[in-house]
């Protein structure tokens, strides 16, 4: 019977049509709760500009919930430590290799612990860097070249990972990009209009790559 569920999730989640998504709540003390109007704003540009239809009441689920299930298109943020405990890592993994995504967006310092965190749930899995041809920078808007440059922190280039499970992408860690700040409210740091627009325009890509997919 379980099995089967996890079949049913799978087939419900490859078209885009009354979906729900999720901020993740992880343990460790790192601010999962940053960028509050973040995910709403990114799901109204999304059902405005690539016709999904998208809930726009933006539930948090935690990482050993069985809520997380519902959810095709999971996000997570922060700046601070991620810690997966044991139900947190059999419940990602299940998640995720059932048919879920997980895109994680650093919104500063968090590498160090999520890399960490994530090889604690697939050990055999790294994340690899996506090329500048890869399709999620390609459609439905076009980045030539990939992952753009948000907000500056260290100046360091934006670079786009992936970790792949038998062949499909299973979570996506936009890194040195700050997504997350572009898709806030206009007033909360200020953003020029143009970067708002590349920054939701690159989250509409990811949006219709997991749907899609």
């Amino acid at each position: 019977m379980k099995w089967f569920w996890v079949l049913s999730f799978v087939i419900t989640t490859t078209s885009i049509s009354a979906q729900d998504v999720a901020v993740l709540h992880y343990k460790g003390g790192g601010d999962w709760y940053g960028n509050p109007t973040s995910i709403p704003n990114l799901v109204k540009y999304c059902n405005t500009h690539i016709n999904t239809r998208i809930n726009t009441d933006v539930q948090s689920v935690e990482t050993s919930s069985p809520d997380i299930f519902q959810f095709p298109f999971v996000h997570m943020t922060g700046h601070g430590n991620v810690f997966f405990d044991d139900a947190d890592k059999e419940n990602l993994r299940n998640y995720l290799i059932s048919g879920g995504f997980l895109h994680i967006d650093d919104n500063y310092g968090l590498k160090p612990y999520i890399t960490k965190a994530l090889k604690a749930v697939f050990p055999k899995q790294d994340l690899v860097e996506l090329p500048a041809s890869h399709e999620i920078f390609q459609t439905p808007n076009l980045f030539p070249e990939g992952l753009p440059k948000i907000h500056e922190h260290d100046g360091k280039r934006p670079q786009a990972f992936a970790l792949f499970y038998e062949g499909r992408m299973i979570v996506l860690f936009t890194f040195e990009s700050d997504l997350g700040d572009g898709w806030e409210d206009p007033e909360v740091h200020n953003d020029p209009e143009d970067v708002r627009e590349k920054a939701l325009k690159m989250g509409a890509n990811i949006i219709y790559y997991v749907f899609n997919h």
